[in-house]
């Protein structure tokens, strides 16, 4: 994201940020695919009351129907974990970069490694309490703590061990999904008062957001609190790891760089699609068939996603792969490796408009935006996103926050403008 400093040119033992000519970007417009595609999944959390994007049938009225439903339907079988999953491939794609990069120099890797992970947390921290509750980046940071041991891992160890990692998820929830009727009567009511909350509960999370933004503090600390322990371990840490640690050896293995043959990502793309999208739209239609009763919903329900998403965002990586192995559609590539290359800002970005849009210090139209007006929503930001991260680019080595956290991160200020 910047050109190399003079003292890094001097000397090739001076940690430096990556240089313009050593970027992928094949890599960058992956990124930017991606941090474009969360919004679409995040806006819901913005936009309503926490337990709807699982649980429809709980949203105030009655439930999500109509014309809400079915978008709501086409984001669960479409985007929903997938784009994320390609966030975490990436994230662990870029600790092997950082860490090949450093072994080049000669340069011990391990103490900018820790200083990239503790300031992320701590920026992923303000985020989460200060901003939106759906934070990844603090998950992330942890994630970054715990894996930067396995990058010098061949890549057959590291696909198998994310490989497992993974599944031990499916493990879990199927146990847990066959031991429901064995379980005591009050966690599962315990369960189902979390799954479809009591009105009164719903009016108060809808006052709290409306409202301003210390009140809306215990809302978003309660849940932000969630998603960094009981979601961290339970999930995060398993999911979001174990795709991390796949990402290092596809890196290796020059996958995300389009460097195969345009043929193996067609098959990507064919298979990963072809298998994932129809499993992900049967979790839909059971959880249907099931109303969404949380016995069938939470857990066995949600597993068709959970495995038919590993299809479809494999299946997108190998689209955006083909298309940079190919030549195709070169300009919006561009402007989305511009987008990729500004991830860090651009993901901060979508949380603060959303924030002003949606929540009482700014807007206030939370609960009051159905499903076409989210989109319409997330396309305006995508436009917004696609047209000022090329501008900025043009001027500054670096995105706002990208500056910031490598700032932080070397321990000196970096160059920010273009000469």
């Amino acid at each position: 994201m910047s050109e190399t400093p003079p003292e890094a040119r001097s000397s090739p033992r001076v940690a430096a940020p990556v240089s313009e000519s050593g970027r992928i970007h094949a890599i960058d417009s992956l990124r930017g695919f991606a941090v474009l595609g969360i919004l679409i999944v995040n806006i819901w959390s913005f936009a309503w009351v926490s337990s709807a994007y699982r649980n429809p049938s709980s949203a105030p009225g009655g439930g999500i129907g109509g014309t809400d439903f079915w978008i709501w339907a086409a984001v669960n079988v479409f985007a929903d974990t997938k784009f994320i999953s390609i966030f975490s491939l990436l994230f662990g794609a870029g600790i092997a970069m950082m860490s090949e990069r450093m072994d080049r120099r000669g340069i011990p890797g391990g103490r900018l490694h820790y200083r990239r992970q503790f300031w992320l947390l701590v920026i992923g921290l303000l985020h989460a309490y200060g901003i939106w509750h759906g934070d990844i980046l603090v998950p992330y940071a942890l994630c970054g703590f715990i894996l930067y041991g396995f990058r010098g891992w061949a890549p057959r160890r590291l696909l198998w061990a994310g490989g497992c990692a993974v599944g031990i998820v499916v493990l879990v929830m199927g146990l847990a999904d066959w031991s429901i009727p064995y379980w005591p009567a009050g966690d599962r009511a315990e369960v189902a008062a979390q799954w479809a909350p009591s009105a009164a509960e719903i009016g108060a999370e809808i006052e709290a957001m409306r409202g301003g933004w210390a009140q809306q503090m215990p809302v978003r600390a309660y849940y932000a609190f969630l998603v960094e322990t009981v979601a961290f371990a339970g999930y995060l840490v398993w999911r979001a790891g174990g795709l991390m640690l796949v990402g290092m050896a596809l890196y290796k293995l020059g996958v995300l760089s389009a460097r195969w043959p345009a043929s193996f990502y067609r098959r990507l793309v064919l298979w990963g699609l072809g298998l994932g999208l129809p499993l992900a739209a049967a979790g839909v239609w059971y959880n249907v068939e099931a109303g969404f009763a949380w016995e069938q919903s939470k857990l066995g329900g949600t597993l068709f996603n959970y495995v038919g998403s590993v299809g479809v965002f494999l299946g997108y990586v190998g689209l955006v792969m083909l298309l940079a192995r190919t030549g195709r559609l070169a300009r919006a590539r561009l402007r989305l490796a511009a987008v990729g290359r500004m991830a860090f800002t651009n993901y901060i970005a979508q949380s603060v408009l959303c924030s002003l849009v949606f929540y009482g210090h700014g807007l206030g139209l939370f609960e009051r935006v159905g499903g076409a007006g989210c989109v319409g929503i997330v396309v305006a930001i995508w436009g917004l996103q696609l047209a000022w991260s090329p501008w900025w680019l043009a001027r500054f080595r670096f995105g706002p926050l990208e500056w910031l956290w490598r700032t932080l991160s070397y321990g000196q200020r970096q160059p920010m403008r273009i000469a």
